[in-house]
């Protein structure tokens, strides 16, 4: 039990440094997650399972992971947008917003009964939300905006995802959605200016090989690694434990970037009080539906940089 939770914090750690490696790779968003998305379906491609797992799939199902991965894709291109346009603390803060998004999202995805207290937690973290609105520099506030959008995404395409994972092996599932989300994004970049401008250059960027270094890093330790260790150690853990540790990935990213970016000195105080609420909300959650028995799907924790545990 002991080495699991190390395991899990560790997988939290790598999910955290996402947010700062982002803000250190020099691309914008667009090619940035259309590389990170690359090398990891290059990398899941070696592996003679994903294959396997592929010829097992029917064209429905296949058809249908492919529609979730078009969800990972544009979550992933608006929290590294939120980067861009802010930087890593607040698309992180922003990302917590993903639990109550899901409140509101799942019951009507996952067709069961909608749960008010569901609905308080997620008003919860409005007055958290409005201080982190304020309390950033005006030039940050599109960041805001991209980065509570790709929270959004998270829920969507996680109550999906708890609809179809029993249905395939998850590295497969991993790897059609990536691959599907990278189709995306190439038949998205033309038309990116004109939908989302705020996002800036959609131009291909072939990286220099300090932003090889560091796309490499972000594929392989902080999404494959993670991933790999996840489906170990959650099978030994309940799903209240995990849903408490992966809540902390705000917290690490948020305190890695004042280290070793220095973020502090760009957000207000009042910012860092929004952060609070939302992340005391967000700790409450839990509280809320503990759930005692192991988590039943561990491979939903590999697409997302916020990472919700499945009931």
């Amino acid at each position: 039990m002991r080495k699991a939770l190390l395991q899990i914090h560790f997988c939290v750690l790598l999910w955290g440094v996402t947010a700062i490696l982002g803000k250190l790779i020099s691309l914008p968003a667009l090619p940035l997650v259309w590389w990170r998305m690359l090398f990891v379906v290059i990398a899941l491609a070696l592996l003679p399972r994903v294959w396997r797992g592929l010829r097992a799939l029917s064209p429905r199902l296949l058809l249908a992971y492919a529609g979730v991965g078009a969800l990972v894709a544009l979550h992933w291109l608006t929290f590294y947008g939120a980067i861009k346009l802010a930087n890593a603390s607040v698309a992180a803060t922003c990302i917590a917003l993903a639990p109550a998004f899901t409140s509101i999202v799942e019951p009507w995805v996952a067709r069961r009964p909608f749960q008010w207290r569901e609905l308080l937690f997620g008003l919860a973290v409005l007055p958290g939300v409005a201080l982190v609105a304020g309390g950033v520099p005006d030039g940050m506030r599109a960041g805001v905006a991209v980065g509570a959008a790709s929270a959004l995404l998270v829920a969507v395409f996680g109550s999906f995802n708890k609809r179809l994972v029993d249905h395939a092996d998850p590295l497969t599932v991993t790897a059609v959605e990536l691959g599907a989300g990278t189709l995306v994004l190439t038949a998205l970049a033309p038309l990116l200016p004109f939908v989302l401008p705020v996002l800036g250059d959609t131009s291909w960027v072939v990286p220099n090989l300090r932003d090889t270094f560091l796309l490499l890093l972000l594929a392989l330790a902080c999404t494959l690694l993670p991933f790999a260790l996840a489906l170990v150690a959650l099978r030994k853990l309940s799903a209240y434990s995990v849903q408490l540790i992966t809540n902390l990935e705000p917290v690490y990213a948020i305190v890695l970037a004042a280290l070793l970016l220095g973020e502090q000195r760009e957000l207000s105080p009042q910012f860092y009080l929004g952060v609070a609420i939302i992340l005391a909300a967000v700790f409450v959650h839990p509280l809320l539906q503990r759930r005692r028995g192991p988590v039943r799907h561990p491979e939903l924790l590999g697409t997302a940089e916020e990472k919700s545990v499945v009931d």
